[in-house]
């Protein structure tokens, strides 16, 4: 996630795009940017030192989704709803975590034995017996010492899966330079057996913990209870953003507006507990445990320390949302100015070595992925030609990086005449873009469906991976009139070479709006990263389970 506070003075309340239309990759506690550079430390302005703030009153309150024509709203009086102490189930996942590296380290290392040396026990294999119960804990503690236990980096993200790359790298070479330096003989074979299983069977693993936690919260368990701080606009933006991602997991239960105004008449479709004066409170009525803050003006570096000097008592969770869209947190760094942290956004990495390992991933991952699959292909290309008359294969010419137009390959999954009969149906479009999509397009032939709800028709896309002209993991390859329609913004998405799979076919696909996969394949190439890149191949595989959006 990006991370950072922005200058307040630079949001404007009427701007909801830029405050919250990805409001969830730019948020950091403020009490980590507290511990990192002292904020209670930094200069006092002129007019006089600061005196922390009152406790809130201990006024009871209940929450109203209608505020009076009062220039500050009061809030009713009732019984308050204790805060939480604590979340059990952030205790349990961290538990469940440790265990699961643990079990699956020692899977690995016992799998490796197995295949090294037998089942059997001799004298020569009792030292590698020990060492194969020894390795998952060492890893666990690499782990731990690469912060990979850390909540910030759990449940979403791609850096936790970094962190253990890292980690997994970090233990490798130790290993290495230990053996090295006592001149520890080990078996080579076993070695180049444990280690990468141990390293990818924690990565699966804990990508198995994330999915359950994220359906345990689309049911509405393991959330965080949120109360919202900004202007009603944007507050309306990220209300509406989170209740459709839920597997973020934060639950919005209430909201502080600033004081009714001609602009704004504090209606947001949630309980308001009053102004930005009474956020303490709002948290203690609502049983919240984390308070989001808006970019606005009103509420700039002083008020949000006064603020976070209140929550820090009740161990109350403050995030500011900085106004920055779509970028990682990978990409950002804070570094103090005169003890006001400045957030320093790096330029996206499309060029340079880390690009020719996403090349050479691409190509060697294609040529391994033809050949375990060509005979399923081969299967497929019979059932295509038993099923309708016509060609195995679909071509079509997209659009590729830099503007280049390239010839994309598909199994064939719609009749011949399908380009002939689209003028009878185009009224019966169900996207809201340039692109034309229809649940039940009579086009599809019986194999077609089928080959589509499993995506197996975009298997002989490997070709163009292999050729070169497309990447496993990238932005949807358009096809030249949606290019032709772009602004000049979207036509970054050109930047990078198009993907078989992408952030647009692991989040809904077909279902989604236009503008949303448009979002995302911007996204992408903002973010790019080969550990983003195993993330959502690893989402790919559970997108074509659920055929979510395939059609």
């Amino acid at each position: 996630m990006a991370s950072g506070l922005v200058r307040s003075s630079d949001s404007r309340s009427g701007e909801p795009g830029r405050l919250a239309a990805d409001a969830l990759s730019g948020m950091e506690t403020v009490q980590d940017l507290d511990r990192r550079f002292r904020l209670a430390d930094a200069p006092i302005s002129p007019a006089g030192p600061l005196k922390p703030a009152r406790p809130s009153p201990t006024r009871r309150r209940t929450p109203r989704t209608t505020p009076p024509p009062a220039p500050r709203r009061p809030v009713r009086s009732h019984r308050a709803t204790p805060a939480p102490t604590g979340c059990g189930w952030e205790r349990d996942y961290l538990l469940a975590l440790l265990g699961s590296d643990a079990l699956v380290g020692l899977g690995a290392t016992a799998t490796a034995f197995g295949l090294r040396f037998g089942s059997d026990l001799t004298p020569y294999n009792q030292g590698y017996a020990v060492l194969s119960a020894l390795l998952p804990l060492v890893f666990v503690a690499t782990l731990a010492a690469n912060r990979a236990y850390e909540r910030r980096y759990l449940y979403v993200g791609s850096e936790e899966y970094q962190r253990v790359l890292r980690a997994g790298f970090a233990f490798t070479a130790a290993l290495a330079i230990v053996s090295y330096a006592f001149e520890i003989r080990l078996a080579r074979g076993y070695v180049s057996i444990a280690l990468p299983l141990l390293i990818l069977a924690c990565l699966v693993a804990r990508f198995g913990l994330r999915k359950r936690l994220h359906r345990a919260r689309q049911r509405g368990d393991c959330l965080r209870r949120v109360i919202l701080v900004g202007h009603e606009l944007a507050v309306v933006a990220l209300t509406r953003q989170l209740r459709r991602e839920r597997y973020h997991g934060l639950e919005v239960v209430g909201s502080c507006l600033p004081p009714r105004g001609p602009d704004h008449d504090g209606r947001v479709g949630i309980p308001v507990y009053g102004t930005f004066d009474d956020v303490a409170a709002a948290v203690s009525a609502a049983g919240a445990d984390t308070v989001i803050v808006l970019s606005c003006p009103e509420l700039d570096g002083q008020a949000l320390r006064r603020l976070a000097w209140q929550l820090e008592r009740d161990d109350i969770d403050l995030i500011v949302a900085s106004a920055l869209v779509d970028v990682a947190g990978d990409r950002t760094t804070i570094r103090p100015v005169d003890g006001l942290p400045m957030l320093h956004v790096e330029h996206p990495t499309l060029s340079g070595a880390r690009r020719l390992v996403k090349v050479a991933f691409d190509r060697v991952g294609a040529a391994l992925l033809l050949g375990a699959l060509s005979p399923v292909l081969v299967v497929l290309a019979m059932a295509i030609r038993l099923d309708s008359p016509g060609p195995v294969l679909f071509r079509q010419v997209r659009v590729g990086k830099g503007g280049r137009e390239f010839t994309i390959y598909k199994f064939r999954t719609m009749y011949v005449d399908a380009e002939d009969r689209l003028a009878e149906i185009r009224h019966l479009n169900e996207q809201d873009g340039v692109l034309f999509k229809m649940r039940d397009d009579p086009r599809v032939t019986r194999m077609g469906r089928w080959l589509r709800r499993l995506s197996l028709d975009e298997l002989p896309q490997l070709l163009n991976v292999l050729g070169g002209t497309m990447s496993l993991v990238g932005p949807r390859p358009p096809l030249p009139r949606e290019v032709a329609a772009y602004p000049e913004d979207m036509r970054r998405r050109l930047a990078v070479l198009p993907g078989m799979s992408g952030l647009w076919q692991v989040s809904g696909r077909s279902d989604l709006p236009w503008e949303e996969a448009v979002r995302l394949d911007l996204r992408y190439v903002e973010n790019w990263s080969l550990s983003l890149d195993l993330v959502i191949l690893l989402r790919t595989l559970s997108a074509v389970v659920r055929s979510s959006g395939a059609y």
